[in-house]
Formats: C-alpha cells, sequence, structure tokens
C-alpha cells in the first residue's frame, strides 16, 4: 500500500475536477491545468474529494499511485493559491531588472544575462536584488527559479551569487598565509 496514495485530495470551493478516460482537468479561479493519467492509476471524485487508486498491480503501480495522487493536489493547490519562489541575488554589482516581461540578470559575468518569460509565469521584482516566480504550476515555477540560480550559484567563499530565498549558504574559510 502506498501511504501516501491513500490520502484523499479535498477539492476547495471554486474548484472543479473534469475526468475524463485517462485525462485530468482542473480548472479554478487562477486558472485551468491539465495532465493525462498513465493505465495504472484510477483517479475517482465523490463528495468534493478526488482519490487515486491503483488500476493494475504490477511493480511500478505503488510509485505511480503516490506520485499521481501529489500531482493531483498539487493542481489543485496550484489553481486555487498558486505557488510562488523567491530569489536573491548577493554581490556588489549584482541585480534584477525587469525588461518587459522578461528579467535582465547581472550577476558578475562579463555580459547581463537576459532570462526569457515562460508561458504561464510572471516575474515580480522587489527592488534590485529580490524577485519572486508565480504560477499556477508548481513544476514550471521550480523549473524557472531553478535555471535563474543556475546563470550564477552561490559560491562558498563570499557567499556572492544567485540564490532561494532563506537560502543559507555554508562558508569555507579561504586560505590562509602560512609561512
Amino acid at each position: 500500500m502506498s501511504r501516501i496514495g491513500k490520502l484523499p485530495v479535498t477539492v476547495p470551493s471554486g474548484v472543479a475536477i473534469k475526468i475524463d478516460s485517462g485525462k485530468i482537468e482542473v480548472k479554478g479561479p487562477k486558472g485551468t491545468l491539465a495532465r493525462s493519467l498513465p493505465p495504472e492509476v484510477k483517479v475517482e471524485m465523490a463528495d468534493g474529494i478526488v482519490s487515486v487508486q491503483p488500476g493494475v498491480e504490477n511493480e511500478n503501480t505503488k510509485a505511480l499511485w503516490g506520485l499521481y495522487r501529489v500531482l493531483v493536489n498539487n493542481m489543485v493547490i496550484g489553481v486555487s493559491q498558486g505557488y510562488t519562489i523567491g530569489l536573491e541575488v548577493v554581490g556588489v554589482g549584482y541585480k534584477f531588472e525587469q525588461k518587459g516581461a522578461d528579467v535582465l540578470i547581472a550577476a558578475g559575468l562579463s555580459d547581463t544575462v537576459l532570462f526569457k518569460a515562460r508561458p504561464g509565469l510572471t516575474y515580480k521584482l522587489e527592488g534590485a536584488t529580490k524577485m519572486t516566480v508565480e504560477g499556477i504550476d508548481k513544476e514550471k515555477v521550480g523549473q524557472a527559479a531553478a535555471d535563474i540560480r543556475r546563470i550564477r550559484p552561490p559560491e562558498p567563499y563570499k557567499g556572492k551569487g544567485i540564490r532561494y530565498a532563506g537560502e543559507v549558504v555554508r562558508r569555507k574559510a579561504g586560505k590562509t598565509a602560512g609561512k
């Protein structure tokens, strides 16, 4: 039995779920998300509660059962509340700058990096050193934040670079002058 897969997904008011053969569509106040379902899992809805059950017994079923329960839950949360990930840049001259829907990033490289806007995501700047990535799809929000962080990950000696909000960078001691 999958401990995660057994848990029901409660559907808040204002969210509508439509389950067709092999596909689930979730509509809410923030937007619509859809995902195809594998034949190993069955998704059923009754009385505002979505349950995911194994459809076929094989070795892959337990993993897919828990996975698709979490994916359906993320879809429900995304269309009702949305997801945000905060980023901050640390370093002299390092900054974020809004350029239309895109973001221009100065992170100590020889030239600034233009991060193109992705569909379904919004980028909000709070000053020159902080920004948030917002959207309804948890996977896309997380991937965009990871791609921005990958431009200049924080380094361990001075802590300069792009990091997630609240991320603690373990600092190393530099070389010491020896005799």
